[in-house]
């Protein structure tokens, strides 16, 4: 037979007979494969909506709460085998290993149903409470807690293969064992039924809750990753001018230098030639990586980019919307790199946004430190007066802000204040060359 033949062959079964190989091999994969394997059950989280409201002292211990009711559990079911049976070797089959599959489901969940369903035959040969049955009342509490908790450290397809063995051993314990009696099998199988399905809904209920936790933990991530991908783009278009100025002067002084000089020798000439080239090859580049990141529908702003020098058009302009704020100026002011002075300035102005939305009501301070190495600013505001209800915002200004001081090997930090404002503190370095050509503001 060959491949092609073998495969038509797959490929023709019936529906039903490719549903009944998967049926048996979800068989064999959660009662079968590796059924006394090790598997611990771990503490519960602490962290939910009724474990917080625990005190301090009795919180770290909510986590062993389920290891301590199988305790119980098994406790109670030697109790009942107790009662089913007098202490003795009827005893322990009756009492102590079913107990003992409820312990075991601790650490090996599918090994302890099989155990269990080992000894139920024994155990319903020493202790009948209730006549010929073959299910004591210290096997049936046993019987239906191992399912249980079965079901919610694995999957409702293991519950629906447990109850179908159950309902099997059942039928053949009532034929081969106890005939022409009463039978408990059925309140087995109703009382069973119903813990399985309370138990399975309960674990579809908390994978559905992981499942969206760890949805909108990646979305979360992906917004960082869009936000911060922005904020570099904004961040390299607003340079391009920067850039582009600084390459254009390059270029024309480049050309115009060999005119400066009387009879210049031919070496100088080509290397001028050689720097306007190189001036103009950057130039294109510079435009053509712009070009990549620049968005359908982005203009080039008309006026230059801002500076520092125009702060105190921008704290007029916010003032104009109700929010107080204070400019402090100190050290010698100077000019600073034309990249220093729009990362300032966009810091300040995105700080201040920052303060509108989620402390409006509230007063701000700008301070601008001219110092030795750098330039220092913090922006810090008062708490929200409540008059005014908080913009959420979308979250970008942070990020922004910290780009642009990243981008100039800068430091930035950001945190509340004593009073409940907020304050964000920024030290953007310069080289030691440029020295101070203003006087002190």
């Amino acid at each position: 037979m060959t491949d092609a033949t073998k495969t038509d062959t797959g490929g023709n079964r019936s529906p039903e007979f490719r549903l009944a190989i998967g049926a048996l091999a979800g068989l064999r994969q959660d009662l079968f494969r590796d059924a006394f394997a090790y598997r611990p059950l771990q503490p519960m989280r602490t962290d939910g909506a009724l474990t917080r409201r625990l005190p301090a002292r009795i919180r770290p211990y909510a986590g062993w709460a389920p290891h301590a009711a199988l305790a119980v559990a098994a406790f109670f079911t030697v109790l009942l085998g107790y009662a089913d049976d007098s202490i003795g070797l009827d005893y322990v089959i009756t009492g102590i290993v079913p107990a003992a599959t409820i312990l075991m489901t601790l650490i090996r969940p599918i090994g302890a149903w099989w155990l269990l369903l080992a000894v139920t035959p024994f155990a319903g040969a020493v202790g009948n409470p209730w006549g010929e049955q073959p299910w004591p009342s210290s096997v049936f509490f046993a019987h239906i807690t191992v399912m249980t908790v079965i079901t919610l450290r694995t999957r409702p397809r293991t519950a629906a293969w447990m109850w179908v063995g159950t309902a099997l051993y059942g039928t053949v314990a009532e034929l081969a064992f106890s005939p022409g009696y009463g039978s408990n099998t059925p309140q087995m199988l109703f009382f069973s039924a119903l813990a399985l399905l309370a138990a399975s809904l309960v674990h579809i209920r908390r994978e559905a809750q992981r499942e969206v936790s760890v949805q909108r933990t990646v979305t979360e991530v992906e917004r960082g990753r869009r936000t911060l991908l922005e904020e570099r783009t904004t961040i390299a278009r607003e340079l391009h001018d920067v850039v582009a100025h600084h390459m254009s002067v390059v270029a024309i002084q480049a050309e115009a230098a060999p005119y400066r000089v009387e009879n210049p020798p031919p070496e100088l000439e080509q290397a001028f030639v050689t720097i306007r080239e190189n001036a103009v090859a950057a130039l294109t580049e510079l435009r053509r990586v712009l070009g990549v990141v620049r968005a359908e529908d982005y203009e080039a702003p008309d006026a230059p980019q801002p500076t520092l020098a125009d702060l105190d058009r921008l704290i007029a302009n916010v003032r104009e919307t109700g929010l107080d704020v204070e400019k402090v100026v100190t050290g010698a002011v100077r000019e600073l790199p034309q990249g220093v002075e729009l990362s300032a300035y966009r810091i300040v102005q995105e700080a201040l946004s920052n303060t509108l939305r989620h402390a409006p009501g509230a007063t701000a301070r700008v301070e601008v430190g001219y110092v030795l190495g750098g330039l220092g600013l913090r922006i810090v505001n008062g708490p929200a007066t409540g008059l005014v209800k908080p913009s959420p915002g979308a979250g970008h200004g942070l990020t922004g802000m910290r780009e642009r001081v990243t981008m100039l090997d800068g430091a930035m930090t950001t945190g509340e204040t004593a009073d409940g404002g907020y304050e964000v503190t920024v030290f953007l370095p310069v080289a030691s060359a440029s020295e101070p050509t203003g006087g002190q503001e």
